[in-house]
């Protein structure tokens, strides 16, 4: 699952290290437009339902905060 987000990650901004960047959105890297284009690929990809209520920074802040956000949901 990581690697798949990584890929969507890179297909929006290439050349960022997301394995390490823990600050996507406090650093501006992912933007607004970003993250409603990565949430409709998450919903896609993983078959889940991810709400305005959960687009909040702490959600997509690193890789880590969206693989446990999928999981979460999944669960």
């Amino acid at each position: 699952m990581k690697d798949r987000i990584i890929e969507m990650l890179e297909a929006i901004h290439p050349g960022i290290d997301y394995e390490t960047t823990g600050s996507l959105i406090d650093d501006r890297i992912l933007d607004s437009f970003d993250v409603v284009s990565l949430v409709g690929d998450l919903m896609d990809e993983f078959d889940v339902e991810i709400g305005a209520d959960l687009m909040v920074p702490e959600n997509f802040n690193s890789v880590d905060d969206i693989v446990a956000l999928i999981e979460g949901l999944e669960g």
